[in-house]
């Protein structure tokens, strides 16, 4: 069991770096299966998530090298449509495999997905989507078969949700059905801009991401390409918070503002000194932030991926805030473990009441997802004492060198294996 050690009461100072984003990068490498050789991908961040789909397509028969932050996909040999239960119960992104694999096979087969435990995430709005065009699915013994009849047709879709992986996944589905799809009420997250940006340049023809309908003309077939990846809005957004909880001054590299504005207003209306320039944003935590009110909501709403972050942060501000998850009902477990180190959270229902505490102490405490690990991270740098962060694995998921970047700006964290 991986799990980490922080000496909190230490202010954050210097410059960070952010990476690759990772919710990019998982779509665009399930969108290299629908060309036929070799695709060069940089500022791939080496994370557990990115592992697991390596995996995943070296088991679909793709050779892969990786070295530094450039990823190489040669796609020439893959001649597998099925993904085992072993690989989709690591990751709930493997899902994205299912257009593409129909795009290039006709045919894909698959089990539930898996992933952080933080409430429902069906993928009926994928299959009901991919369904439209002109695909059959069928499920028992605990897979899930889908099968272009004939071949793939572009259609209207109207999302239920605007849920970012459905939407995804319909564009890598049509882009290669006969004729026009447009797929409405879809999300808008810049990752989805990524990955459009990432198709057109292997000869795509899809506009509209960014907004609420996109539209996808149907091409014959796509090339190679070499592409660079988005950095990471959420582990930018991890790092401003990291600033402001901890009085700290950091200038955060590698980012594109546009993509944090709702942090951005938040953190203003609690206190805190943000500017940008460029591609750099500056934190200045001088002082304890004031209470807020906070809901998620899809982009360009105040994210849930920075959801427990935030409230770690309004633990120890000035009053009580009030926070809304409208996105994922169970993402609340953080709190818990931020109780046991001494913040006054109380949960009702779908809102967190938060009563800023003046501080917090050590303790040892548990990462139950990806997001609630890196408020405990947060939680343990501005505590009093010694915390230990156990099930530290989920956190390596998304966050790249954590223990190397935060001891290059102040940190007192040490990486431990039981």
């Amino acid at each position: 069991m991986l799990k980490y050690e922080i000496t909190g009461g230490h202010r954050l100072e210097g410059t960070v770096r952010i990476s690759g984003s990772k919710n990019s990068v998982l779509p665009i490498l399930a969108a290299t299966v629908l060309s036929n050789g070799k695709n060069i991908i940089h500022d791939v961040p080496r994370l557990k998530d990115v592992e697991v789909m390596i995996e995943v397509l070296r088991h679909l028969g793709a050779i892969i090298k990786f070295e530094e932050n450039t990823l190489e996909v040669d796609t020439s040999n893959i001649n597998v449509y099925e993904i085992p239960d072993n690989l989709m119960r690591k990751m709930r992104a493997t899902v994205f495999l299912m257009g593409p694999l129909l795009g290039r096979f006709g045919k894909v087969t698959i089990s539930q997905p898996g992933g952080c435990s933080i409430g429902p995430r069906p993928i009926n709005w994928h299959i009901k989507g991919l369904k439209e065009l002109n695909t059959e699915f069928t499920e028992g013994h605990g897979f899930i078969i889908g099968e272009v009849k004939g071949e793939l047709l572009g259609r209207e879709i109207h999302l239920d949700f605007p849920s970012v992986g459905a939407t995804e996944n319909l564009m890598m589905g049509a882009v290669l059905a006969k004729g026009t799809t447009w797929i409405r009420n879809c999300a808008k997250e810049p990752e989805i801009v990524d990955l459009q940006n990432f198709l057109n340049q292997m000869g795509a023809k899809v506009r509209g991401a960014g907004t609420d309908m996109i539209k996808i003309e149907g091409v014959q077939k796509l090339h190679t390409t070499e592409y660079t990846i988005i950095p990471d809005r959420i582990e930018t957004g991890t790092y401003m918070i990291l600033a402001a909880t901890t009085g700290g001054n950091l200038v955060i590299e590698n980012t594109i503002p546009e993509h944090v504005e709702a942090l951005i207003a938040k953190l203003n209306e609690s206190g805190v000194q943000v500017s940008c320039e460029n591609d750099t944003i500056h934190v200045k935590g001088n002082q304890r932030m004031n209470a807020l009110e906070i809901k998620t909501l899809p982009y360009p709403g105040f994210p849930t991926d920075l959801q427990a972050q935030m409230m770690t942060a309004l633990a120890v501000a000035d009053g009580t805030s009030i926070i809304t998850e409208t996105i994922f009902e169970n993402r609340f477990k953080h709190a818990e473990e931020l109780v046991r180190m001494g913040a006054n959270i109380r949960i009702e229902g779908h809102t967190a009441i938060v009563n800023g505490v003046s501080q917090i102490t050590g303790a040892s405490v548990e990462a139950t997802d990806l997001r609630a690990g890196a408020a405990l991270i947060i939680a343990g740098l501005i505590a009093d004492g010694t915390t230990t962060i156990y099930s530290g694995e989920h956190i390596e998921r998304g966050y790249e060198k954590l223990v190397e970047k935060l001891i290059h700006i102040g940190g007192k964290i040490k990486k431990l294996i039981d």
